[in-house]
């Protein structure tokens, strides 16, 4: 009797307001899970001191950006603070294939993009909740890595996040990251066992029943 083949992967999406924890949280799934690894994204943004190309981020010109979108090369893109993200599609729909899952720190106007794209029923998607706006305000200060001014700017960004929790399909609360994270691999674990996901399920059932 033939058993099931290898599963197609996934693409898991991890939102939450600046501070709120997904950073925190994309390091620990990825530094414990072999199955998945990071979407790395195009940016027109300058590299910063340490970061180098092709593995933290893909730096390109503004044009070269424009020629990605324009020839459909991009899954989702989004200004973010000035500078434009995007992510590339052809490495992402070939781990896919290969059933390896793809971890993607986007914002909730791309996760609506990754949604609404060809690979929408490939995405698994959940956002992070602060326990309080004054505890993320608390978090931001605490880094100590951006002015006033730019904290200001992350609360009032962090509002209209929020605001679309409701088009995830997990919401979690960061208040305990080690349960966050627990919470986080449940889905995890969850969302690879789907029917959907399962290559060559039906034939297994076809000869199960068959006998063979």
């Amino acid at each position: 009797m033939s058993i099931p083949g290898a599963r197609r992967g996934l693409m898991l999406v991890l939102s939450s307001p600046s501070g709120a924890g997904k950073t925190t949280m994309s390091k620990r799934l990825l530094a414990n899970d072999p199955q998945i690894s990071l979407s790395v994204s195009a940016t027109t943004r300058k590299a910063r001191p340490g970061e180098i190309e092709g593995q933290d981020y893909h730096f390109v010109s503004n044009d070269q950006f424009d020629g990605l979108v324009a020839t459909g090369q991009l899954l989702e893109w989004a200004h973010v603070f000035g500078n434009r993200y995007g992510t590339p599609r052809a490495p992402v729909e070939t781990a896919l294939t290969e059933g390896r899952d793809i971890l993607f720190d986007i914002d909730w106007q791309g996760t609506q993009q990754l949604r609404q794209s060809q690979a929408g029923g490939d995405l698994v998607s959940i956002f992070l909740l602060p326990p309080s706006l004054e505890e993320l305000e608390q978090r931001l200060k605490s880094r100590a890595a951006d002015s006033d001014e730019v904290i200001t700017q992350r609360m009032s960004r962090a509002a209209d996040e929020i605001s679309h929790w409701a088009e995830y399909d997990y919401i979690l609360v960061n208040d305990d990251p080690g349960q966050c994270l627990h919470e986080i691999r449940s889905i995890l674990t969850t969302e690879r066992l789907r029917r959907e996901r399962q290559r060559g399920l039906a034939g297994f059932v076809r000869d199960l029943l068959a006998g063979e």
